[in-house]
């Protein structure tokens, strides 16, 4: 699999034809491609965080009518095929310069290289493109959306430990998110937080009460020691923030 650098400009300028706004007929190739059977990601959210390069897969079938100059691709975009969010990719060769391909893509999404905006969290476009060899271009937009989110973190701390059946637990904690533009994590205050208790021996966690952070992202919240177990906190996300969860931690009720 091939790796190439993809910048926030089309190549091929006016050459491009860029349908991502108007309606595209189902499998139509007006431009010389169409695409269909697009999926990003599986259709979950990109969490990226502050340093390490996060892998998404894509996949789709594009159709041309006229021979391709490089390897069809689908890429995130926002306003128009110049406002896109950079990222690298590779993907899988096609023995068909002309026809029908189904081809398997990976974005590279790496923080610690490119300048990433936190503006840029939301909602992004998917759109096709493809270059073919008499110096023309076809971008098609595809229908489908995909969030970007910025990554959260949780912290727990439960005590005392161990602790008198009966007597009063103090659970707290952080909520913290990447911020891109510094490349750290900053706290992220005003979440609407779960917390959650799995007892001893048990498989799963059940919610226990909700709580909402301070401005500064911090948790703190009581509750009555009736058995042992261990406590987290969980954070569902929002558009713009990946959800998370806390480490457990065990308490010994005595």
């Amino acid at each position: 699999m091939g790796k190439q650098v993809w910048r926030a400009v089309v190549a091929g300028g006016a050459a491009a034809v860029f349908t991502a706004v108007a309606a595209v007929p189902a499998g139509a190739a007006e431009g010389g491609a169409s695409f269909s059977r697009v999926q990003v990601n599986g259709g979950k959210p990109i969490v990226i965080g502050t340093s390490k390069e996060v892998t998404v897969p894509a996949s789709f079938r594009v159709t041309t009518t006229r021979k391709w100059k490089w390897l069809p691709l689908v890429f995130l975009y926002r306003k128009n095929a110049d406002d896109q969010l950079w990222h690298s990719i590779g993907g899988n060769d096609c023995p068909y310069r002309v026809g029908t391909c189904d081809i398997e893509e990976t974005m590279y999404f790496d923080p610690s290289e490119w300048e990433m905006r936190n503006s840029e969290a939301g909602v992004w476009k998917v759109a096709g493109e493809a270059h073919f060899q008499d110096g023309t271009s076809d971008v098609d937009g595809t229908g489908l959306t995909v969030h970007v989110q910025r990554n959260s973190r949780l912290t727990v701390n439960a005590a005392p430990e161990p602790v008198a059946k009966g007597r009063t637990i103090t659970v707290t904690g952080k909520v913290t998110r990447a911020n891109w533009e510094t490349r750290k994590y900053a706290s992220y205050g005003g979440r609407h937080v779960s917390l959650q208790f799995k007892p001893a021996g048990a498989a799963s966690y059940t919610t226990v009460k909700k709580v909402y952070g301070n401005s500064s992202g911090n948790l703190k919240t009581t509750v009555k020691a009736t058995k042992t177990g261990t406590w987290r906190w969980v954070y569902y996300g929002n558009t713009t923030t990946g959800a998370s969860k806390s480490s457990g931690d065990n308490v010994v009720v005595k």
